[in-house]
């Protein structure tokens, strides 16, 4: 997994105003689907839709990568972007906490990052 690709999508997030951004390390659990989640909310489908596409950019961009899918831009209440070994959630705020991705993936090791 490339430190880079995480600092760049979290970045990403940040520069888009995303809510509450963690990332879930996975990479010791059996059955995880990559090695990390990172996981943001945001208060509107708009600005989930902004985010995912400045994650895009980003990430493209400064690292020459393209994502491999993405799902969920169309309606703007979780887009998932897959990145092989990172997989990004972006939640519309009341949707996180249904889906609860952070209590699912409990034993992971979560860090939360915060920005001034």
């Amino acid at each position: 997994m490339s430190n880079n690709l995480l600092e760049t999508i979290v970045e990403a997030i940040d520069d888009k105003k995303g809510n509450d951004i963690v990332s879930l390390d996975l990479s010791e659990l059996d059955g995880a689907i990559a090695s990390h989640f990172v996981i943001a909310d945001a208060l509107s489908n708009v600005q989930v839709a902004a985010i995912a596409d400045g994650v895009e950019e980003a990430v493209e961009k400064e690292l020459k990568q393209r994502v491999i899918r993405v799902e969920g831009k169309q309606n703007g209440l979780w887009v998932v972007m897959d990145y092989g070994d990172i997989m990004v959630h972006i939640f519309q705020s009341e949707m996180r906490p249904f889906y609860n991705l952070e209590e699912l993936w409990a034993d992971a090791d979560l860090t939360r990052y915060r920005f001034d």
